[in-house]
């Protein structure tokens, strides 16, 4: 529907107008955030591969009659109850985080400034836009002072484009400089980008390398599932000549254990308690995957301003210089402070100290940029000022250069306020420069950084200080926090444009002033290129470009719309400490999920493996004509040898503290521990289980609770020493965790009730021992299997926490 707007551009719409609008349907109605629905969730918990297969062979199971054996049927109810919790918990902690982080634009109703929520957005609003503010619709400008936009998150293409009034702007670019207002044209799903931000902003847990490795995992368990299930219904309903109920029992027996059926449940929860411990620290997670991803890190590029000083300044001191007198100096700068629209940190603490504005009207204006780092305003007969970088707007060699690159040594900013021969507007603005006086701002450094930068340094994550202010003030603040390298600060203006040449500048120097938006850019691609996971961390527009382009990009809360919209994560109580908390949490994820794969897929594997040995046995016997084998376990057994050695220590250790710094090859090394173990483990319980049924047995059934219940004890004394390898280094609630999990399994085998409820029979002391010995053996060896694999990684061999914590 058109309606036709009558107003002009100062007023904007009328409440009865927007009103109107919003019952016609005509609101900006994007979700805050596309996050998976609860119903989804719940979907995507219940119809899984793996619950599917477990479904069948409950079915299968429950044909038999025997109801007990189905008692694997509870991992469906439990990993899709457990997922489904967590998801859930995960998706209101970052609901509610993003309604605190979101952008709010400033719409004009009834010649009133508001902000409002995007969604509160209607067809034909007056947006006002300033530095930094991101296009939330697609419209056309209405008022432009100078007003320049980005539209690189679009596009690509990083140049600065000019919007005139009557130029279209779409929704997904940002302010870079000016002010001005624009029509909203289109809003909703109509707008421009309000698809791609809904892909974008989708809660995920995939595209990670800790995902695509399970993936690739699964995918060769299940090649070789088709095999070794082939060759197991075979041998029990086929080479065993068994009835068809302990036939299809065996098979099950087989088939179960085969599944890794919590192997991505884990790393599911993992994943949401991470979101949800961060969200109590006020950091919101925009995509899952960067938890991992700051894991990984070893390069952090900060920015000083906001992230390792406070916000705000204070006006220290106004040094006059030249022949212009203390009066009007403090005259222009409260006219300029007064004038600007959206004043930055520095300008802000001009405009509350100099209330005593003069009644000039100016007749141009040139916003500050990060390009040119001045700004100004011509006001006719009182003169053209500038206000910007000292070391960019005097002569390098003056007397008035050297002073304030003195004072700016202390690590306080330095402000020239300047008169110019020419309209601030003009082409070849600033021209000729006059200094007028030198503004001295405080800018106090965050009580918390300098422990913040000390846990990177202990962890091997090395810090670059990428500043736009001068490089001898950045330099100053560095070296208040003892920052390696803050003694010699690099002046961006004098670095290499060569990619390999600025990466070896790179890699020496660790402090950078004077830095441009596509210098702070290049110089994140520098680092890429040589190998380095790099996060960037920053607030003001001028960061958005490096921030995007970073393996992680953290914003902090109070930060432009611009640079929380592109980052992954988002500091919302604008606090740098936060940070090492949320590597901390990310190396948890990553190492707890390894260790627990472990012990998953050794647990595959010696299922795969025990199953083709059975099956090749029972082929045999057709063709030898012996005595045919049967599948050593039922359903329940191979349930009750996953409890104790890894559904619940698993889930313990994926939860526990984890301090060790992520490593690529993730793939390779789990496999490294469980083929070796799973390979070792089906062996030596195929060999136990051969001694047990040669023997001599009164009853059939007395025979297979014997040799099953063989076999049993040599797979679960290898599993809890497979268990006692993944909880290295020891501290005391792991010995604790690894003495209940074998304490169960000896009151499992010597209660009454539980060996005749899981048809358990040690009692014959031969069989016993015999198990004890292969399980002994097997044990010998997968601790040989662990020392040769530590050896090869040239990892430190210890059995004890390399630190205090004892997460690693």
């Amino acid at each position: 529907m058109s309606i036709t707007v009558p107003h002009t551009a100062v007023a904007g719409l009328t409440a009865a107008e927007v009103e109107q609008r919003r019952r016609d349907g005509l609101t900006n109605d994007v979700p805050d955030r596309a996050s998976r629905s609860v119903r989804d969730i719940v979907r995507a918990n219940i119809f899984t591969r793996i619950n599917a297969i477990l479904g069948v062979l409950f079915i299968l199971v429950l044909a038999t009659g025997s109801i007990i054996d189905g008692m694997f049927g509870l991992l469906i109810i439990a990993n899709s109850a457990v997922g489904i919790i967590q998801e859930v918990r995960a998706k209101r902690t970052l609901d509610q985080l993003a309604i605190v982080s979101q952008a709010k634009p400033t719409v004009r109703r009834d010649g009133q400034s508001l902000a409002v929520a995007p969604k509160e957005v209607v067809l034909d609003d007056l947006i006002e836009l300033g530095p930094g503010d991101q296009i939330v619709v697609d419209g056309t400008v209405e008022e432009s002072a100078l007003l320049e936009v980005d539209e690189s998150l679009l596009t690509g293409e990083a140049d600065q484009v000019d919007k005139p009034i009557g130029a279209a702007v779409m929704s997904g670019s940002y302010v870079v400089s000016g002010s001005g207002a624009y029509r909203a044209t289109k809003v909703g799903k109509d707008a421009y980008a309000a698809k791609l931000a809904e892909e974008a902003s989708k809660f995920s847990l995939v595209k990670s390398e800790l995902r695509s490795g399970i993936d690739t995992i699964l995918r060769v368990i299940t090649y070789l599932l088709i095999p070794a299930g082939l060759l197991s219904i075979y041998n029990q309903l086929v080479s065993s000549k068994e009835s068809w109920r302990p036939a299809v029992t065996g098979m099950v027996a087989a088939l179960v254990p085969m599944v890794p059926e919590g192997l991505v449940l884990m790393t599911s929860v993992a994943f949401a308690v991470g979101v949800v411990r961060l969200g109590r620290r006020k950091c919101l997670v925009q995509e899952l995957p960067a938890i991992e991803g700051l894991a990984r890190v070893d390069v952090v590029c900060a920015d000083k301003t906001g992230t390792l000083t406070e916000n705000g300044m204070r006006l220290s001191d106004i040094k006059t210089l030249g022949t212009f007198d203390d009066a009007e100096v403090r005259r222009s700068l409260a006219a300029m402070a007064a004038d600007d629209p959206r004043p930055n940190a520095s300008v802000q603490a001009i405009a509350e100290e100099l209330t005593d504005k003069p009644n000039w009207q100016y007749t141009a204006v040139a916003p500050f940029s990060s390009a040119k780092k001045w700004s100004g305003f011509s006001y006719g007969g009182h003169g053209d000022w500038l206000l910007g970088a000292p070391d960019v707007l005097l002569d390098p060699s003056s007397e008035d250069a050297r002073v304030a690159e003195e004072l700016g040594s202390s690590g306080l900013r330095i402000l020239l306020l300047a008169r110019s021969d020419r309209p601030v507007d003009a082409a070849d603005a600033p021209g000729t420069v006059e200094p007028a006086a030198l503004v001295v701002l405080e800018q106090k450094v965050r009580p918390d950084a300098r422990e913040t930068l000390d846990y990177f340094a202990s962890q091997q994550v090395s810090i670059k200080v990428i500043s736009g202010d001068n490089a001898v003030s950045v330099g100053a603040v560095a070296s208040s926090l003892d920052l390696s390298g803050s003694d010699h600060p690099v002046d961006a203006r004098e670095l290499p444009a060569d990619r390999a040449a600025l990466a070896d500048v790179l890699e020496r120097e660790t402090t950078f002033g004077r830095v441009r938006p596509d210098q702070k850019r290049a110089m994140v691609g520098a680092l890429q290129s040589r190998g380095h996971t790099v996060a960037m961390t920053g607030d003001g527009v001028n960061d958005v470009l490096a921030l995007k382009d970073s393996d992680i990009g953290v914003a902090m809360g109070s930060g432009s719309p611009a640079t929380r919209a592109v980052a992954q994560i988002v500091l919302l109580d604008n606090k740098f400490a936060t940070l090492p908390y949320v590597v901390g949490e990310g190396r948890r994820v990553i190492g707890n999920i390894e260790r627990v794969s472990n012990l998953f897929l050794t647990k595959t594997v010696y299922s795969v493996v025990l199953a083709f040995l059975v099956g090749i046995a029972g082929i045999g016997s057709q063709i030898f004509d012996y005595e045919s084998l049967g599948y050593p376990f039922l359903p329940r057994h191979v349930t009750i040898a996953a409890w104790f050695t890894i559904g619940i220590p698993a889930f313990i250790l994926s939860l526990a503290p984890n301090n060790e710094r992520a490593r690529s090859g993730f793939v390779s090394r789990v496999m490294r521990l469980a083929i070796p173990s799973g390979v070792v483990i089906g062996i030596a319980t195929f060999v136990a289980y051969l001694i047990a049924h040669a023997g001599t047995y009164d009853t059939l059934e007395q025979q297979k609770e014997q040799t099953g219940t063989t076999a049993l004890i040599t797979l679960i004394m290898i599993a809890v020493w497979v268990l006692a390898i993944v909880a290295r280094p020891y501290v005391w609630w792991k010995v604790v965790l690894i003495g209940a999990s074998i304490l169960a399994y000896v009151l499992l085998f010597t209660i009454p009730f539980t060996r005749h409820f899981f048809k358990l029979d040690p009692s014959n002391i031969g069989l016993t021992a015999a198990a004890f010995i292969c399980g002994a053996v097997g044990i010998v060896l997968v601790e040989a299997a662990w020392w040769i694999a530590a050896a090869a990684r040239g990892e430190r061999h210890t059995l004890l926490p390399s630190s205090p914590g004892g997460g690693a």
